[in-house]
C-alpha cells in the first residue's frame, strides 16, 4: 500500500480510547485503520496503524501495522504518506517495534 494519503483530522491519542481513520491507496480502496501509535521522532510526526478487521498479530505473535508520516500537501492540508526512506523508516520502526512490546507487556499483568 504505497502513497497513502488522507487529510488528517487527529485527536490527542490517549490510553482509554481508540483512534480510527479511513486511508486510501494507490487503487483509490478505502481501508480503515486503528491508530495504535504516534511519535514526534527528529520533528516529524509518526503513525503506527493496524488495519480494522484484520489480526494485527501473524502466527509469531508479532503484531504487524502499517507506518506513516504526517506530512503538508500542496494545498497546505495534512496528509500522511509513507515513509519511503529506508534509514528513517527503520529508525521508526524501531522506535514503535520497541514501544508495542512495551505495551503488550503492561498488558500482560
Amino acid at each position: 500500500m504505497n502513497d497513502m494519503e488522507k487529510n488528517l483530522d487527529t485527536q490527542n491519542l490517549s490510553d482509554d480510547e481508540s483512534v480510527f481513520c479511513t486511508l486510501t491507496d494507490e487503487d483509490g480502496k478505502e481501508i480503515d485503520f486503528e491508530i495504535i501509535g504516534e511519535a514526534e521522532i527528529d520533528g516529524a510526526i509518526y503513525y503506527a496503524m493496524s488495519p480494522v478487521g484484520e489480526e494485527s498479530e501473524n502466527e509469531d505473535g508479532i503484531v504487524e501495522y502499517v507506518l506513516l508520516k504526517k506530512s503538508v500537501d500542496e494545498n497546505g492540508e495534512d496528509v500522511l504518506v509513507t515513509v519511503d526512506d529506508e534509514d528513517e523508516f527503520d529508525k521508526v520502526a524501531n522506535f514503535f517495534d520497541d514501544f508495542l512490546d512495551d505495551e503488550a507487556d503492561y498488558d500482560i499483568n
